[in-house]
């Protein structure tokens, strides 16, 4: 016991006492019963659901791996993966590239930057459905501001939402309405950067692009890496923009996979199959996360 104190000691330490390992527990209770109530307890419950066939009304039917099964020739859900992956890399990088340009543009240390900062903000906290809505007009073929601005030049406009081809490069281009939550990452990182490197580096008569290059963006690796998942991750969850504005269409072109997993559950109540949807989702999301874990090993670096 002697050994143990004086260790605890050594170490800056204290060992808690029953009684307030009781009280961690007890404030901390609302959480566990929620996490187990809303998260884990769901989660347990879709994998038992996935083996069964069960329309809500009905009581479930153990069909075994017959959800799972259906995927390979569900052409449905190949298309909502092909559609929600390319809409991935398409909007990604650009509100990557955006959201730091924002950041880096309002760090300068001029009059009205807060201002600008948090016009730029603001829009990324607007509710989705009053987004769709307001983009719906803009991306309108006949009466849209940007389809009106591309005729003052003589160019006519495609039909955006409307068109198989145009239709997942609106949601990439919608998608940088957003870009004021990653600026604001991405700000805080920029301001964590020692001045003394850019006043070595201006002594060493390293240009602006050099500063960028060899200090800013090594020094907030961490951060694009943080900002490149957490977007990653986000897109392959949309799911508000397209049930408002296109529902999926036209044909199938804008099928995002969350709204497709909608559609099995509560349009068509096949809740198994719904389930394996799920859960595939989420296995993809963690192996891309893994994946960018891999191959950023050697790209971010860490002070410490």
């Amino acid at each position: 016991m002697a050994a143990e104190t004086r260790q605890s000691l050594i170490l800056g330490v204290r060992r808690t006492t029953w009684a307030e390992d009781l009280w961690f527990y007890f404030f901390i209770m609302p959480w566990l019963v929620g996490f187990v109530l809303f998260t884990a307890g769901p989660m347990i419950a879709s994998v038992l659901i996935s083996f069964t066939r069960w329309e809500l009304v009905r009581t479930p039917e153990w069909v075994g791996f017959e959800n799972w099964i259906r995927l390979a020739g569900d052409k449905l859900f190949w298309t909502s993966l092909r559609v929600t992956l390319s809409y991935t890399l398409l909007s990604v990088l650009p509100g990557l590239v955006v959201s730091f340009l924002l950041a880096y543009i309002l760090n300068a240390d001029v009059k009205g930057t807060p201002i600008f900062r948090t016009l730029f903000y603001l829009p990324s906290i607007v509710s989705g459905v009053a987004v769709a809505m307001l983009w719906l007009w803009i991306f309108n073929p006949r009466f849209g501001l940007i389809n009106y601005l591309l005729s003052l030049v003589g160019i006519t406009g495609p039909d955006w939402l409307w068109s198989r081809q145009w239709v997942i490069p609106s949601f990439a281009i919608m998608s940088l309405w957003g870009a004021g939550g990653a600026m604001l990452i991405y700000l805080a990182g920029l301001q964590s950067i020692p001045t003394e490197l850019y006043e070595a580096a201006e002594i060493d008569g390293a240009s602006g692009w050099r500063k960028v290059v060899n200090i800013t963006l090594p020094m907030i690796s961490p951060v694009i890496l943080f900002n490149l998942i957490m977007r990653m991750i986000g897109s392959m969850q949309v799911f508000t923009e397209a049930y408002v504005m296109t529902v999926g269409g036209p044909n199938n072109a804008s099928l995002f996979y969350v709204l497709y997993l909608y559609q099995n559950a509560f349009l068509y109540f096949r809740m198994g199959y719904a389930s394996v949807l799920a859960w595939i989702l989420f296995v993809l999301i963690a192996l891309l996360t893994a994946l960018i874990f891999r191959f950023s090993r050697d790209a971010v670096y860490y002070q410490a």
